[in-house]
């Protein structure tokens, strides 16, 4: 099921809220924010573990944060570095359509069709029970699959363009995964800013 609209959506699902802003951003200021945080994010590529073997994560990385609270998922334990005067732009729009605080971005960087992330739910428990995660495009549009855990018809798809704003909150990290999968279709780059407060 496509969920995909040009208008402001909050979507109407079991166990979460899910809503989702095409045009948070105007392109011109989505397209200067792109080109800065490409250039002045200290990126990083991390090793993964998967099923005994080691890889490098498909796609890079960067944790910028109000403290010095470390965040870690997939046996990564990150350390941040100090909010940009980028960063605290973007979180200081992005927390007066939430209504929330954030004390921390996770910066993702794919950089072509063959960078991806897998499966996963954001459920660490640094983040609480049921977080509040803003999830931030810039630049190309790429697929974000969502399904329930045992509700097999909940199975959705959302195309996440330049510019767009997606909030998950409710029970949604506790019983829904989600995913960015690769694409054989050739795509340009695409940063993700997913802010978070960490406990």
């Amino acid at each position: 099921m496509d969920l995909f609209s040009n208008e402001k959506n909050t979507f109407s699902l079991p166990d979460a809220e899910l809503i989702y802003y095409p045009n948070f951003l105007e392109q011109t200021k989505a397209n200067i924010y792109f080109k800065t945080l490409l250039k002045e994010t200290l990126w990083q590529q991390d090793d993964i573990t998967v099923f005994g073997k080691t890889y490098k994560q498909p796609r890079l990385t960067a944790l910028y944060a109000e403290n010095n609270k470390p965040y870690s998922y997939s046996n990564i334990n990150m350390h941040p570095k100090k909010f940009t005067n980028t960063l605290l732009s973007l979180k200081s729009k992005i927390e007066d359509v939430c209504n929330h605080n954030f004390s921390t971005v996770l910066l993702n960087l794919y950089r072509d069709g063959n960078d991806s992330n897998g499966w996963h739910a954001d459920n660490e428990k640094e983040l609480g029970k049921h977080p509040t995660i803003a999830s931030l495009s810039l630049g190309a549009s790429r697929v974000f699959k969502f399904k329930h855990k045992t509700l097999k018809k909940e199975n959705h798809k959302l195309l996440l363009q330049h510019g767009s704003l997606l909030i998950m909150k409710g029970a949604m990290q506790e019983f829904w995964v989600h995913q960015i999968p690769k694409t054989k279709q050739h795509v340009g780059k695409r940063i993700n800013l997913t802010f978070r407060y960490i406990n």
